[in-house]
């Protein structure tokens, strides 16, 4: 009976013979495969969260960016359609395609355009859309300007200045209404309406002036970085400051954008020789005129 009971303490205290039962413990694949699962979930309720707090702070997806630009495009075109220059098209396409290969944004769909405008301007689209004027576009002398200008509207793109412009304008209450386009599509249709509407009076205002100083900055960056001369937006700025501001082919310009001297200055200060090393860059003025038309 003594040893009976100390066999009994010894099994109660865990230092007894081990008592075989069936294992229900998980093996270690199957413990991996929980954990994972487990961190998905979490990482998609994370997501989910911060979609939440993007939509009402009126992020739009990259999707969505493109369809609100691509609209806000077609309005542009309706007023002014592209050149029938096949030849000339292919070309700014070509330059503006390698200008935005150089920003942090490369991977959208970027799409340039000459619209067949006597006007002297060119306008950016949020999702990679931009077009100059014909008017712009006889003004400048070679594709380092070409480029320069295209890269001013590349920079709008890239930092969303368009969509920050309309945020300002837009109740936080109607970005979280256009998130919801999978519920509706006839609602996010009549949102997506709306924000166009807005963008068409944003284009006849004009964007804040930091947008437009700070594209310029970032313009001859860029500008540098796709191997051409960057002094060479300076140049158009120059080009356009000595056409009388009352001529009419000026007039949306000036009413949209900062004036032009001021730019100048701006850009001259912030620039001081910083970029002298990539003032050897490439100007391709023989590959501009052909294609241009000169002989």
């Amino acid at each position: 009976m003594k040893i009976l009971s100390q066999v009994i303490l010894l099994v109660s205290l865990g230092l007894g013979p081990a008592v075989t039962t069936p294992s229900f413990a998980l093996s270690l694949e199957d413990l991996n495969e929980e954990l994972k699962q487990a961190g998905e979930k979490l990482k998609q309720k994370t997501r989910q969260g911060q979609e939440a707090i993007d939509r009402a702070r009126g992020k739009l997806s990259t999707e969505e960016e493109i369809e609100v630009g691509g609209n806000l495009i077609s309005g542009l075109l309706g007023a002014a359609p592209l050149v029938d220059d096949a030849g000339l098209q292919q070309y700014v396409n070509d330059v503006g395609y390698w200008v935005a290969a150089q920003s942090r944004r490369s991977d959208l769909p970027w799409s340039f355009g000459v619209i067949d405008s006597e006007g002297v301007n060119a306008f950016a689209a949020p999702g990679g859309y931009v077009v100059i004027t014909l008017g712009l576009y006889n003004l400048l002398e070679n594709e380092a300007q070409l480029a320069g200008v295209l890269a001013h509207e590349i920079a709008h793109v890239v930092r969303k200045h368009h969509l920050k412009a309309l945020q300002k304008t837009m109740k936080r209450e109607f970005w979280a209404d256009l998130g919801v386009k999978a519920a509706s599509h006839e609602h996010h249709a009549e949102e997506l309406k709306k924000l166009i509407n807005s963008g068409v009076q944003l284009y006849a205002s004009g964007l804040d002036r930091k947008y437009e100083y700070d594209a310029d900055l970032r313009a001859v960056v860029l500008a540098a970085r796709a191997g051409y001369d960057p002094y060479a937006l300076l140049d158009v700025l120059t080009t356009i400051d000595s056409i009388n501001p009352e001529a009419s082919e000026l007039t949306v310009f000036m009413n949209t954008h900062p004036p032009t001297a001021q730019r100048l200055d701006q850009l001259g200060r912030k620039m001081d020789g910083r970029l002298d090393d990539y003032a050897s860059g490439r100007h391709n003025t023989a590959r501009f005129r052909r294609v241009g038309g000169d002989p």
